[in-house]
């Protein structure tokens, strides 16, 4: 239970050296500096950067997206807060236009709401995801918060509540005109936040888009999936859960450390992290700007990670990896079942990549599977060839390749017809709230 206040222990012991690796990185790289004439200065500037880089921290990068460019013109773009939680935030991204001489807000597009995954990295991971769908539509995300910042008065954060969360922000921002967009861990929470609405005859959103996530891990499994499956859960209990430190506001807060999901993703492929180290060392060598920071950019969304509450993350495991409590439809959220089912008049489209090695192919088609009351007609789904798990949804495939069947799809079914509303088999139940926050 200490190991979370050793690494901390070790990242104070190990901040002087990162911060004189940076001194030295820039003494003797700088050109007004006599150390950067030295015989081997270019070497050891490059070994202090490679060294400052490895040790330094890494904080929640910014979206910093401030401006969109649609067909050759440039148009403002605002960041917003449209709710705030205890464990996350709405954003909405707000385009501006100057048209007939003032500055007004962009209308007339479709209303999407991109659901971030919280899985250990920051929603800033979908940064390109954001920014290309700004072209076509209004956004708004999901800025989960890392859990060491939240006071542990705030209470516990469990899978029904993010599903609560959900439900609530698809209410916030009007469900009739709204597109849902679900990456990688949040396909499973979403299709349950709208089942239970459909089941309850609410507003449900005009379509979903769920792109590489464990609808049915039970499909082509992958190592992430065989982990989860071959240790107990109270393994995960055991070894994976630490309380906060008392240095940040969620001190005493169980939580799956950043850290420790970092290490999990490194360990995954570790000879391709080594090889773009040592290409990044060469590229300081040879002075090449545009290769070095490309590097930096990567590495600093890279190894930016939160820590996930401990009552979520077990959940999961046992729901979602463990149980497969959705596909087998036996999963009770707050006292209700989801039934996938129930949806009606929501077209569907669901998307994987060939080479993902994080959700394998079939575990987002599933989705199809489940949602028997969704017609024929609005559903569709994409296999993008050569594309890895990020590659669907960042990147030249993202863009080149899914986006446009993305906006296709989202277009198409922005106009529909008046939809129908999923039949009731029970009085309306009132609208369930977040348990907590």
């Amino acid at each position: 239970m200490l190991l979370y206040q050793f690494h901390e222990l070790g990242r104070a012991w190990m901040a002087p050296f990162t911060y004189w690796a940076e001194a030295n990185a820039k003494a003797f790289s700088a050109s007004g500096s006599w150390l950067s004439a030295l015989a081997g200065a270019e070497r050891i500037a490059a070994a202090n950067e490679l060294a400052y880089r490895i040790g330094k921290d890494y904080e929640k990068p910014a979206f910093d997206i401030h401006a969109v460019e649609v067909d050759g013109a440039t148009y403002p773009v605002v960041e917003k807060i449209a709710l705030d939680k205890p464990f996350c935030r709405l954003l909405r991204f707000k385009r501006y236009t100057d048209d007939a001489g003032s500055i007004s807000e962009m209308k007339g597009q479709p209303t999407v709401l991109i659901v971030a995954p919280l899985s250990g990295h920051h929603s800033t991971l979908l940064r390109d995801t954001v920014r290309t769908m700004l072209r076509d539509h209004k956004v708004y995300i999901t800025d989960w918060v890392d859990a060491r910042m939240v006071p542990k008065e705030a209470g516990a954060f469990t899978l029904d509540d993010y599903v609560a969360y959900i439900e609530e922000f698809i209410r916030q921002i009007g469900a009739k005109d709204l597109h849902v967009m679900s990456v990688c861990q949040p396909t499973v929470p979403v299709l349950a936040a709208v089942s239970l609405m459909a089941a309850r005859g609410e507003d449900t959103p005009r379509s979903l888009v769920m792109m590489g996530g464990p609808i049915d891990t039970r499909e082509s499994p992958t190592s992430v999936n065989n982990l989860a499956t071959q240790k107990p859960l109270w393994w995960f209990e055991s070894n994976l859960i630490h309380p906060v430190p008392q240095n940040y506001p969620g001190a005493g807060r169980r939580v799956y450390p950043g850290f420790m999901q970092h290490a999990g993703f490194m360990a995954m492929n570790p000879e391709r992290h080594f090889v773009s180290h040592w290409d990044y060392y060469q590229d300081l060598l040879k002075g090449d700007l545009d290769t070095t920071d490309a590097h930096r950019r990567f590495y600093d969304e890279y190894n930016a990670v939160l820590d996930m509450p401990a009552e979520y993350y077990l959940d999961t495991v046992r729901v979602v990896f463990q149980q497969h409590l959705l596909p087998r439809g036996e999963w009770d959220v707050a006292g209700e079942r989801v039934t996938p089912a129930a949806i009606r008049g929501t077209a569907l489209l669901t998307i994987e990549g060939e080479l993902d090695d994080i959700s394998g192919q079939g575990q987002t088609r599933a989705a199809h599977k489940l949602c028997t009351g969704v017609a024929e007609a609005d559903r569709k789904h994409l296999t993008v060839k050569g594309a890895g798990h990020y590659g669907i949804f960042s990147g030249r495939r993202w863009r080149e390749q899914v986006y446009p069947q993305v906006r296709e799809f989202i277009a198409g079914n922005a106009t529909a017809a008046t939809r129908k509303p999923a039949a009731r088999k029970t009085p309306r139940k009132p609208a369930r709230k977040a348990t907590r926050g």
